[in-house]
């Protein structure tokens, strides 16, 4: 197949195999051709490519390609968690959402690379290698799902199912300019991520399974067929709290908020809110009462908040490596975790000595298709000023209206 020839979004490519216009081998095809030609990357630790389809061109992600964070048991393939010590670790059974997306028919793309154990957030320390960002060679890819969020910014997966207890999906989403969601808590199942090994009771209480993609509109997608409970309807006029307190450097925050006038349109009205940054704490006890009152502390007057997702420039390798495995800050993430709140982040702006630059979209507990829906029209009215113009330091077009136009090949 000629590059590119896939659609961009999910529901055009299953519209597509739906006609007979693609079949599921072309799909395959065109991401072993994307898996080959990004190998550098280093983003998955196992690659499948196991259609689950069936056959079955009508099940809601027939021939879509997903990935799975290495965390999440797959029967009869690895889960390694990129650790040593589970490398040959072999599930017998499926995680829960895995039968989902089986049962959807997804094409599963394979097990993305991680930081070991989600211990981290840069991807650089696995057993099976470090992750490299798609666009910045010389820059971390962000984790610990970094395999994820650079499979799907090189276009090898149109989403990939994470893992987020202090940010670790979104801080990979906004180092490498894709789109994650970390809707409240429980609201995916986490039944069966490395099911039978001990867990820290901090970490059950924290992490939230999550979703990576190209576009919000692909995250809803994927969000409904995954998703449980009654999701309440988002509102047609939001009321946005613009965080005062967030953490930024100064050169970060300048960026940020000097693209912020051009969503006041779909703004309804707005106010400066104050997050309680440091009541966020691993300490899980306290944490069921304090969930239940964060809604009325903090969206008694506000539907969502705003803040960047990223504290300072996406890190060098090297400056990584001397920063630590938090090198990548959570303190803009890591309260949602916490509090159990969903959110999102999506690309927001570019620049060639900062890097990418994302926003940060939260809501109310239960308010998951509120934070979708606005994060869509955000991303509806406003291209990133790097959309098909700006380019990597190979070459490689950044991004064109906010999806990929061509995979990135880096040599290592």
């Amino acid at each position: 197949m000629p590059k590119n020839a896939l659609p961009r979004t999910i529901t055009e490519l299953r519209r597509q195999i739906e006609t007979k216009a693609l079949t599921i081998d072309d799909v395959r095809l065109d991401v072993k051709t994307r898996l080959d030609a990004n190998k550098g990357l280093n983003a998955f630790i196992t690659v499948m490519l196991e259609d689950t389809s069936k056959g079955k061109t009508a099940l809601p992600l027939s021939g879509v390609p997903v990935g799975l964070k290495d965390f999440f048991d797959t029967a009869g393939v690895r889960t390694t968690a990129a650790s040593e010590k589970f490398a040959n670790r072999v599930p017998a059974e499926d995680a829960d959402l895995v039968r989902r997306l089986r049962s959807a028919g997804a094409l599963i793309v394979g097990k993305t690379n991680m930081h070991t154990l989600g211990m981290g957030t840069t991807s650089l320390e696995s057993y099976f290698g470090p992750v490299r960002n798609p666009w910045m060679k010389d820059r971390v890819a962000g984790g610990s799902s970094g395999g994820s969020a650079a499979a799907v910014a090189s276009g090898i997966c149109f989403a990939t199912i994470d893992t987020d207890a202090v940010g670790s999906a979104r801080l990979p989403a906004a180092c490498c300019a894709v789109t994650a969601f970390k809707p409240s808590y429980g609201r995916i199942s986490s039944d069966g991520i490395l099911r039978g090994e001990p867990v820290d009771p901090a970490i059950l209480a924290l992490n939230h399974t999550s979703i990576t993609a190209r576009s919000v509109e692909d995250v809803a997608v994927v969000f409904g067929i995954l998703a449980e409970g009654i999701l309440a309807e988002p509102k047609a006029k939001v009321r946005v709290g613009l965080v005062g307190n967030y953490s930024a450097s100064d050169a970060m925050k300048r960026k940020f908020e000097s693209g912020m006038p051009s969503i006041k349109s779909i703004v309804d009205s707005s106010m400066q809110v104050t997050v309680p940054f440091s009541e966020a704490r691993f300490d899980p006890s306290g944490i069921k009462s304090a969930r239940d009152a964060i809604n009325e502390r903090l969206f008694s007057g506000v539907d969502l908040i705003m803040l960047p997702t990223l504290v300072d420039p996406v890190p060098t390798v090297e400056q990584a490596r001397r920063d630590g495995d938090q090198a990548v800050s959570p303190a803009n993430t890591f309260f949602a975790n916490y509090f159990g709140l969903p959110a999102i982040t999506i690309p927001f702006e570019f620049d060639d000595q900062l890097g990418p630059i994302a926003l940060q979209i939260v809501g109310p507990a239960g308010a998951d298709l509120g934070v979708l829906d606005f994060g869509r029209r955000i991303q509806e009215r406003r291209q990133p000023s790097f959309g098909g113009e700006a380019t990597t330091p190979d070459g490689v077009p950044f991004h064109d209206g906010g999806q990929i136009r061509e995979p990135c090949r880096i040599e290592v």
